[in-house]
């Protein structure tokens, strides 16, 4: 930032006087600092003055107090005699713009507030600040000054799309992402929009872009000869989404290596976790619950086996696709994982065993003990977990009152554990893969592609391409191939869609923070400005 002074630029103009007109208005009186100016057609500078007038202009409060200044310019004759500019008038550039009634750092400071807020809330705001500016007025100001912004020509452009309402209307925005900034957003997501802007910008050489096949047609129609790269975050997401269905047949065999690696009881995790704690009215909630989803699970599997799609299943039962997608292939009952809540005691349990060993039965007294000790808890929490713990009315300790938290083995889980193994995870995992060879070669060829995708390894592709046809991620390698220039082009190539969803993250605010005012050509104009 710049050094501020007291007019708007010590270069430009000069203060000859300061009024104050009554007790809410200030005036400046200022001039041209220079002896000299510049003719705006032929370049060439000239000294003759032909005139001289005033112009009145608004300029930033002071401490709320409207400011007004009264410019004395001057008009010159050009001695150029080709020069069609006969006679001309100085020009401030970093004062006033042509025309203008307010100072440049006025207008300035009135596209920001209209940048961050619209039209009427910008309004109330600079109302607040001392300026004076209805809605439509900074709207007006913004439309003007975004039509006389012409960006450069991009060369490297990320496509995606953004929500006008998840899952019901979408939008599409474009970046320049080595300028890392947005270059037009567009109201809809269509390959014959997303073509017809490529073909306004013909210099367009890379794009970058997800795995949505719409603007790889887009692309391919209206500028064919630009390389596209696939975003290589799509591509580890869609690693992982066909990761999670080749394991999902698996849930029971992942189940039992969770349960052999914890070396627990073969008992239905339910059982194990709630019986000693919870009471009866809770079981049986619980059980009813279960009970129900049971049942509409063999709903499912009874119209699946009668050969209805899962659309039509869809909308006769009212249940969302992906679920029975996934009951479908889990190939049985999915039970739900026990939930163990972190307790603030948590950390004072040997000390509560030690007390209730002793003798100590009441919770009231534990807690004044444990506030002794840095317990910042009320006396209802300890009274509720040693209930939970200890029982009602139980004289002895439970050696087992609080079980160890299961691993997770659904196969989302399991799948971040194979691409991004940690070593409390590793026992489970070689016993997983003990138990299902299958699954091991699934693993090897999923982490292979994991990291040709982080290290850029473009020779190992072809190896992978032909290793993954004969695995359960076949289907993930086809769909890959279908698509192979645009992958190699991101092993290849530095460019990703980074910029592009931190650009979409900021969109989403600005468009929240609107509530719906105004029109997409409002907020259009509001990305871009702060782009």
């Amino acid at each position: 930032m710049g050094q501020r002074t007291l007019v708007p630029d010590a270069g430009e103009v000069v203060l000859q006087e300061l009024k104050a007109i009554g007790r809410d208005r200030l005036v400046m009186v200022l001039r041209s600092a220079g002896a000299r100016s510049r003719c705006p057609v032929c370049g060439r500078q000239s000294g003759r003055v032909h005139s001289r007038y005033s112009r009145h202009l608004s300029d930033l409060p002071w401490e709320g107090i409207p400011v007004r200044i009264e410019l004395h310019v001057r008009r010159f004759f050009c001695g150029t005699e080709a020069c069609g500019q006969r006679i001309f008038t100085e020009r401030l550039p970093n004062t006033v713009h042509r025309y203008g009634r307010r100072t440049c750092r006025l207008s300035a400071a009135l596209k920001q507030i209209t940048s961050a807020l619209g039209g009427s809330a910008g309004s109330r705001l600079a109302e607040q600040l001392g300026i004076l500016a209805s809605g439509s007025t900074l709207l007006r100001e913004l439309r003007r000054r975004a039509s006389s912004q012409r960006p450069d020509a991009p060369r490297v452009v990320g496509i995606d799309d953004w929500a006008w309402r998840k899952g019901q209307r979408y939008g599409t925005i474009v970046c320049d992402l080595e300028r890392r900034k947005v270059i037009d957003l567009l109201p809809d997501r269509s390959a014959d929009s997303t073509a017809a802007w490529l073909k306004n910008h013909p210099g367009i050489e890379i794009v970058s872009r997800d795995r949505a096949s719409l603007y790889a047609e887009a692309v391919d129609r209206a500028a064919p000869h630009a390389i596209q790269v696939a975003d290589r975050w799509h591509l580890l997401r869609n690693l992982s989404e066909a990761l999670t269905g080749a394991l999902a047949p698996h849930h029971r065999i992942m189940a039992e290596a969770a349960q052999a690696v914890s070396k627990r009881p073969d008992v239905p995790l339910v059982e194990r976790s709630t019986a000693a704690s919870l009471s009866t009215r809770t079981v049986r909630a619980r059980q009813g619950r279960r009970d129900r989803r049971l049942s509409r699970y063999e709903t499912v599997m009874e119209q699946v086996r009668d050969g209805l799609s899962q659309a039509e299943i869809s909308r006769r039962l009212g249940i969302d696709r992906r679920t029975i997608r996934r009951w479908t292939r889990s190939g049985d009952f999915p039970e739900r994982k026990p939930v163990f809540r972190k307790s603030s005691l948590d950390d004072h349990r040997r000390y509560l065993d030690q007390r209730w060993e002793e003798g100590c039965r009441s919770a009231s007294q534990l807690w004044r003990e444990l506030r002794q000790r840095g317990f910042t808890g009320m006396d209802g929490i300890v009274r509720n977990w040693v209930r939970q713990r200890y029982g009602r009315r139980s004289t002895q300790v439970r050696k087992e009152a609080v079980p160890p938290q299961p691993l997770r083995v659904s196969p989302r889980q399991t799948t971040w554990q194979i691409l991004k193994p940690s070593e409390p995870g590793r026992p489970y995992l070689d016993e997983l893969y003990r138990r299902c060879p299958e699954i091991a070669i699934t693993a090897r060829v999923a982490q292979e592609f994991f990291r040709i995708v982080q290290q850029r390894d473009l020779p190992a592709w072809a190896r992978w391409r032909e290793t993954a046809r004969h695995t359960p991620l076949a289907s993930f390698a086809r769909h890959l191939c279908r698509d192979e220039a645009a992958v190699m082009a991101a092993l290849e190539h530095k460019w990703s869609n980074g910029p592009v969803e931190g650009n979409v993250h900021r969109l989403k605010l600005i468009k929240r923070s609107m509530y719906g005012r105004a029109s997409f050509d409002l907020l259009r104009l509001r990305v871009l400005a702060t782009g």
